[in-house]
């Protein structure tokens, strides 16, 4: 993977499923002493569609598992319905829960920028997984999936499939960095296929229902759609349930993103719309936990940035990525 805009510092990059990767010993400010204790507060987005549910359930998990392996380790999950919830919830973890250590998961980016600046500087050592804030100053460190390798990935997957000639339309998530980074890497790998037309793209919430009504917009207003990039699996199930509703024939393939168990299910069954996915685990909630909280318990910072790989999931493959008991 190449060094991103967003990019700061070195990067480290640790494979599907990692739970470590090397700790800098750079100390710096807000850094603990190996002998003090640490209550880490984690700060996510409610289960409000499926990778969200998954966020929720590793960051348990990750509670759990490391509050039994560390003693002098506190962990407090926070979970928010919107930025404004998200923003107080951090003022009560400093105020009231008194940590020293906080990863959070912004619910949007440019909002919750100030709110973590001000925990920052109260000397609160910050992790940021996944959706970035609009000031990287506001943070120590930032731990995320491969966002341009989960845009470029399908952009060529469908080039591929329609032999480099096609109309797609697109949905999007919710105005984050993350998500800007994921469609300028769409747009940009399509730039070499210049017979591929982008009809639309409207942003979908990372919601099944407001997919679904947004891929009925679309077939309304276009006669002919080759193919969809759904850019997550639950806005994918919303449009496989219009492009259904619908009963139209010209959609030659959905492809989703993030390995949700129902889409890789889909994929090692041989659907003919939905032929591969793109990994994106929520479990990397899980890794960020793990990795911020035994470095604080050491006194060491962690890279400036960590990225989780992501690779193109296709019925070769897909058994990898099964798991049938998680809940996403």
């Amino acid at each position: 993977m190449k060094k991103n805009s967003r990019t700061t510092g070195w990067i480290t990059r640790i494979g599907q499923g990692a739970l470590a990767v090397g700790v800098a010993a750079t100390l710096g400010a807000g850094v603990a002493h190996a002998d003090d204790k640490v209550t880490l507060g984690v700060a996510i987005p409610t289960a409000d569609h499926g990778f969200t549910g998954g966020i929720v359930w590793w960051a348990n998990q990750a509670k759990s598992d490391l509050e039994k392996a560390h003693p002098d380790l506190k962990v407090i999950v926070k979970t928010a319905a919107n930025a404004p919830d998200q923003a107080n919830q951090l003022q009560d973890l400093v105020t009231v829960n008194h940590i020293n250590a906080l990863v959070i998961f912004p619910y949007e980016s440019a909002s919750l920028t100030q709110p973590v600046a001000q925990v920052k500087k109260r000397g609160v050592y910050v992790t940021v997984v996944d959706r970035g804030l609009t000031d990287k100053s506001a943070q120590d460190a930032y731990v995320a999936g491969d966002n341009t390798a989960f845009g470029r990935i399908p952009a060529e997957y469908l080039a591929k499939t329609l032999n480099g000639k096609g109309d797609i339309v697109a949905l999007r998530g919710i105005p984050t960095t993350l998500d800007n980074e994921r469609w300028t890497a769409f747009t940009a790998a399509l730039k070499n296929y210049p017979d591929i037309r982008i009809l639309d793209a409207k942003y979908a919430n990372w919601n099944r229902d407001d997919a679904f009504r947004t891929m009925q917009d679309y077939l309304t207003r276009f006669r002919h759609i080759d193919a969809v990039w759904a850019a997550d699996d639950d806005m994918a199930v919303g449009v496989l349930k219009a492009i259904d509703q619908a009963k139209r024939s010209d959609v030659k393939v959905v492809f989703g993103g993030a390995g949700s168990k129902e889409m890789v299910k889909r994929v090692m069954d041989g659907d003919p719309l939905v032929r591969a996915d793109v990994s994106y685990s929520p479990k990397f909630i899980y890794d960020a936990v793990k990795l911020t909280a035994e470095a604080r318990l050491k006194g060491q910072s962690l890279p400036a940035t960590t990225i989780i790989p992501s690779v193109l999931i296709t019925k070769d493959n897909a058994q990898q990525f099964y798991f049938p008991d998680s809940p996403f």
